[in-house]
């Protein structure tokens, strides 16, 4: 199987059901494939795009995402969903490092998309590759039309004959130097996950799937959008957790059966004053919390909460398509876990040496399994310290118990945890240290009960220097993406070191905590 197989058999089979309901389109599984086609053709032979073309997506939560993505995959291209949380030189840098052949938007980012523009005119060498950028919601001078790129009557169905090791995705994740990795996720990488992860949620066609994580997230990607087009299931696509009235208002009308998101979206579920005639008139069965750990108490008050369904936490990262592990839906589930391995998947948890821990030992997580991405774009060595022998190094810090379910204890990398979002302390450390005022400056993690974590930057001043807090939180803006800009900060006359003279992170950590 691949995913254009995957779309084309499901218009097939389902037709004219629902696929995607959102605040301005209703569209069926068919209409959904036709207008796909009409996007390959009008890519195909208006913008030339061909097999092995990397096509950058820079969406909010649209029918316009999952319509570019597959047309993209159609003509045998790479789809690369870029964060729309990012600033433009973030993008920037993924358009150059991907050598991204077109880059598909709305007017929601018009002010990175007409700087883009400018600094191709201006002759950057970081856009060489960029030859055009469509606007899905807007006719601008300066971009490409949506509608004008189309072919209305481009209807014939493309060649699924694409082989499953084909690269499909080139999704972004941060990296600990602070420059972002390209993760290649292959057809095969994402069927095969899509198919265990079904195994282990027990979804059907009946279930109308509420999309409210942002669709340019791995998790989103597989569990909100291939998973209900793969087996005609209902995808209820919500542009924003705010206002939140809204979100509830869909649940109830939509008769919405299940709900994928982070744990702040459940702490928000948890605090809600709902009647009960309400209540009782909720179809929802399951819950799915990924992408952040999930506090036992959010979870024990969601189940007190809501007696009439469960909610689930699972585990994933890019690197493996999402999905690795989830507390089952008809089996024990355990707080403070992130469950048992989908079908398909194998763990283990290991010592320094990379030999197997025992029973309740913390070691490093790894992964195994046809999910496990094909590498790092462009980047062989980090690729071969990532992957050894097949077997993915998460450096995540994990136990697993004599029944095989999985507690994460801490990460080895310095990886920050905010929303779901990676964010690493190199990134907003190599920010702060151009401003003027700073001497030294060292970013550490701290636990959040709605965000998950927070970051918090210990800053040394310059001698005979002054300084607010407020400057530097400013100074961020704009040079990082929102998410990223430190909660806290926390003047230091010095930071402790190693007789080497590196920074004693764990101790920062320590007396914060």
């Amino acid at each position: 199987m691949n995913l254009v197989r995957l779309l084309e058999e499901s218009a097939n089979k389902f037709s004219w059901r629902k696929c995607i309901i959102s605040e301005n389109a209703v569209l069926s599984f068919r209409a959904l494939n036709k207008k796909v086609n009409q996007l390959a053709y009008g890519l195909k032979e208006n913008l030339q795009v061909q097999e092995g073309d990397k096509v950058a997506v820079l969406l909010g939560n649209c029918p316009e995402f999952i319509i570019a993505l597959f047309a993209i995959l159609k003509l045998k291209a790479v789809c690369i969903p870029i964060n729309v949380f990012l600033t433009f030189n973030e993008i920037k840098y993924i358009l150059k490092d991907s050598r991204a052949k077109l880059l598909i938007s709305s007017s929601d980012f018009l002010e990175i998309l007409e700087n883009t523009i400018k600094e191709k005119q201006e002759g950057s060498e970081d856009l060489l590759y960029l030859k055009h950028i469509i606007l899905t919601d807007k006719k601008k001078e300066e971009f490409l039309y949506w509608p004008e790129v189309i072919i209305q009557n481009g209807l014939k169905s493309f060649s699924s004959e694409i082989n499953p090791q084909d690269l499909a995705l080139l999704l972004y994740t941060s990296g600990t130097t602070g420059f972002p990795k390209g993760v290649m996720l292959s057809h095969g990488n994402l069927c095969s996950n899509v198919l265990s992860s079904l195994q282990a949620l027990e979804l059907n066609s009946r279930d109308r799937i509420l999309l409210i994580l942002p669709m340019f997230h791995t998790f989103t990607l597989t569990v909100c959008i291939l998973i209900p087009i793969y087996i005609g299931a209902r995808i209820i696509v919500i542009k924003s957790v705010k206002p939140f009235h809204r979100v509830l208002r869909s649940i109830f009308l939509n008769r919405i059966t299940t709900i994928v998101g982070i744990p702040h979206l459940y702490d928000i579920f948890k605090n809600l004053d709902i009647p009960p005639i309400l209540n009782v008139l909720l179809r929802v069965r399951v819950c799915i919390s990924g992408a952040a750990p999930l506090s036992p108490h959010t979870l024990e008050a969601f189940k007190q909460k809501f007696k009439k369904f469960v909610l689930l936490e699972g585990y994933g990262l890019t690197e493996t398509s999402p999905v690795v592990s989830i507390n089952p839906l008809n089996g024990v589930q355990k707080p403070g876990s992130i469950g048992l391995p989908v079908p398909g998947v194998e763990v283990k948890v290991v010592r320094e040496d990379e030999g197997e821990a025992q029973v309740d030992e913390v070691g490093e997580l790894i992964v195994k399994g046809p999910n496990v991405m094909i590498g790092y774009y462009n980047n062989p060595e980090e690729t071969k310290k990532t992957i050894k022998n097949g077997w993915l190094f998460t450096g995540d810090m994990a136990k697993i118990d004599d029944e095989g379910y999985i507690y994460i204890k801490g990460r080895k990398k310095e990886m920050i945890l905010m929303h779901g979002m990676n964010v690493y302390p190199s990134e907003i450390e190599n920010a702060l240290k151009e401003h003027p005022k700073i001497n030294e400056v060292a970013v550490v993690g701290k636990q959040d009960k709605s965000k998950g974590e927070i970051a918090i930057a210990f800053i040394v001043l310059k001698e005979d220097v002054h300084a607010q807090e407020s400057e530097f939180i400013d100074y961020c803006k704009g040079r990082l993406a929102n998410y990223k800009i430190p909660h806290l900060i926390e003047f230091r006359k010095s930071l402790p070191r190693t007789p080497t003279g590196k920074i004693l992170k764990r101790q920062l950590k320590e007396e914060i905590s």
